[in-house]
């Protein structure tokens, strides 16, 4: 017989004192650090422990007393809920500072290297309906909040479309407003829900892994482009199309209608054949007078218009005076590669997706650049001694790696090529500190650039020019 869990107890009159790591806020008392959602500096408030380690606490606000000064009042009406926007209480200067200081505390509690000090962050003109991409998850099991869960009244009809609830995999928060993008989606997402609930269609089971409408993406470029990319789990093709010719009639603005017929257990399309039930099987990106073909599987910077002024801070950073060799990794459909071309005497660009790379290749013929070339494969796998030995040894190399950095062979193999210059742009800086630690050996700080790309989040770029050592 398993031991009942003891319940922990609820703190009263709790004054919330700081920002802390993922999009948490922290108080302290006794001793102990206790990490809440959803609050702000100067709060009061009753705290209900949740868990509890020997220096450190996660809780909840209870019972709100007396708000922070600092406090706003939320957007969104899904907010606590939902687990996306989590600083939507906090205006959005002090976000900025927040992730200004995040960036300076991986430099130096992590990376520990000497650096000139850090440029002011670069915040997002736009702080709503910023996003070009968003994935909607369709579902059987629509999350219930404690309120109605409470309420005694029984919930006959649970599906719904929205977001994952965190720590609760199989449920879904139906959404019905989103700010984070164009109402496009809003309307997009909803009419897709309605249709599948009003015609009999069955929602995805995540336990049981059955269901036919499973997910969509849309994707809102600032063309004006739209692509829909609906995932099924099961292969009725009837229903299939008939949702389908009803999303075209109701929405003639999309320019590119896709779906996949997905029965494996996760959502990722990266091996699935996507098939092109109306329009083009892309869309394009405008930057600079140069286009940039985006398909299903591509990876492009969420925020378009934040995008270029992350580029554009690439592009300086790499000094380029049109005779270096650049090698641009982790190139995805090669915007950065084109983005620096025109001042380059050739660019090199290296990818783990293939079908990004053949997006990169038709970028570059559809903009008339004839100095990139492309490679697809793991970075560690492509990016070699003997690589380098071929291609060249670039003068400048631009790293852009995922959320872990890079592994620790792509930056020995960065080390034995010696470029001039290194502009490391990340979306992660503690993983980035982690590099430049290993970077320091041969190179040194020269700039640092924090770019904001997702208001209301923790999430901060960050982009570092490193030269070489004399």
């Amino acid at each position: 017989m398993s031991r009942k869990r003891k319940e922990l107890p609820v703190l009263e009159h709790i004054e919330i004192a700081d920002v802390a790591a993922e999009g948490n806020a922290l108080a302290r008392v006794d001793g102990l650090v206790v990490f809440v959602p959803f609050a702000a500096p100067g709060d009061i408030a009753d705290i209900k422990l949740l868990k509890k380690r020997k220096s450190y606490a996660d809780g909840r606000i209870e019972r709100l007393i007396t708000p922070g000064e600092i406090r706003v009042a939320p957007r969104c009406d899904h907010f606590t809920i939902c687990g996306g926007c989590r600083w939507q209480h906090l205006p959005y200067s002090f976000q900025l500072q927040c992730k200004q200081r995040q960036v300076e505390d991986a430099i130096q509690r992590i990376a520990k290297v000497d650096a000139p000090e850090i440029n002011h962050i670069l915040g997002s003109s736009d702080i709503w309906e910023y996003r070009n991409k968003m994935e909607y998850t369709f579902s059987n099991k629509k999350w219930l909040t404690r309120e109605q869960l409470e309420s005694g009244e029984e919930f006959t009809d649970r599906d719904g479309a929205g977001f994952h609830i965190p720590g609760a995999f199989d449920k879904v928060l139906d959404i019905e407003c989103c700010h984070l993008q164009d109402n496009l989606g809003n309307r997009l997402r909803n009419f897709i829900r309605d249709y599948g609930r009003s015609h009999g269609y069955t929602f995805y089971d995540l336990r049981q892994q059955q269901g036919l409408l499973r997910n969509l993406m849309v994707r809102i470029a600032s063309t004006g482009e739209v692509m829909a990319l609906m995932q099924f789990g099961e292969d009725d093709r009837e229903k299939i199309e008939s949702l389908l010719n009803a999303v075209a009639t109701e929405f003639p603005e999309i320019t590119s209608l896709l779906y996949v017929i997905n029965t494996k257990v996760n959502d990722t399309i990266g091996d699935q054949t996507v098939v092109t039930f109306a329009g083009r099987d892309y869309i394009e990106e405008e930057m600079e007078g140069l286009r940039f073909r985006i398909g299903p599987k591509s990876f492009y910077q969420t925020n378009s218009r934040q995008a270029y002024e992350l580029y554009k801070v690439a592009r300086k950073f790499a000094g380029l005076s049109g005779n270096e060799l650049v090698y641009d990794l982790y190139t995805g459909t090669g915007t950065i590669a084109n983005f620096v071309a025109e001042n380059s005497r050739k660019v090199i660009g290296i990818e783990y997706v293939a079908e990004a790379i053949e997006d990169a290749k038709i970028n570059s013929a559809a903009n008339g650049i004839e100095n990139t070339e492309f490679f697809a494969g793991d970075m560690k796998d492509v990016l070699t001694d003997g690589f380098i030995e071929i291609h060249g040894r670039p003068e400048v190399m631009i790293v852009d790696p995922p959320r872990a950095g890079m592994h620790e062979d792509v930056v020995g193999v960065i080390l034995n090529a010696e470029p001039e210059r290194i502009v490391y742009v990340s979306c992660n800086p503690a993983t980035q500190a982690r590099d430049l630690a290993m970077l320091d050996a041969k190179y040194r700080i020269e700039e640092i650039q924090p770019v904001d790309m997702f208001p209301h989040t923790a999430h901060v770029e960050n982009v570092v020019k490193l030269v070489k050592r004399g």
